[in-house]
């Protein structure tokens, strides 16, 4: 009778948000890594940093639809709607059927069968129908994943843009300088010259001559 009022009440409440179902808030280990086809291997949920005996809480509210042994590891999933989620390894603290709200301890994060081994871990998992989704994406406070930067259009532009000004205020290159002074005389030059003052030497001394006879 209890179970059906809390069950009831919960409908009438409507959803709480999402919470981290280990707390402190821990260190993500591992992220989501989904597979581009189903077949092929990948890792379809988060692992949380955690210790042996931690509490495990839901990150939803919802209903318990399976708490047991699978695959040797003790799992837990709790379903909203069309969507479940899942902790392994955990030691079940609820039973199937049980309404619970966020932050609900479901069971106990177990040392055996951890994705994390030898270290502890809780793998965390979000599914809707028959896909797997991120679950962090539940979180109001996911963590941010930082882009790295790099040069866009407008950068690219404005670069081209201080190129062309440097280039168009740049003094023009030096233009060589071309000598005015005369080329000297060539040696045949100078020869002809000598011959022609020699020439008239001579005509002048024999004018003299003849005017003394």
């Amino acid at each position: 009778m209890n179970l059906v009022l809390l069950a009831l009440t919960l409908a009438a409440a409507g959803p709480d948000p999402a919470n981290w179902p280990l707390q402190p808030r821990p260190e993500v280990v591992r992220g989501f890594e989904l597979p581009a086809k189903p077949w092929l291997p990948g890792h379809r949920g988060v692992d949380l940093t955690g210790s042996p005996g931690q509490p495990v809480r839901a990150a939803t509210s919802g209903t318990v639809t399976y708490a047991g042994l699978l695959a040797g590891r003790g799992v837990v999933a709790v379903s909203h709607g069309a969507r479940r989620t899942t902790y392994e390894p955990v030691v079940p603290a609820v039973t199937v059927g049980t309404p619970v709200t966020t932050s609900t301890v479901i069971g106990h994060l177990s040392g055996a069968g951890s994705h994390c081994s030898p270290a502890t871990c809780l793998h965390w998992g979000l599914i809707e129908g028959k896909r797997y989704l991120n679950p962090l994406s539940l979180l109001p406070d996911r963590p941010v994943r930082l882009l790295p930067l790099s040069s866009t259009p407008a950068t690219a532009g404005a670069q081209s843009i201080r190129t062309q000004a440097v280039h168009s205020t740049a003094p023009p290159p030096p233009q060589p300088v071309r000598s005015t002074a005369s080329p000297p005389a060539s040696s045949s030059n100078r020869t002809g010259a000598i011959v022609v003052a020699s020439t008239a030497a001579l005509a002048l001394a024999g004018g003299l001559l003849l005017k003394r006879h």
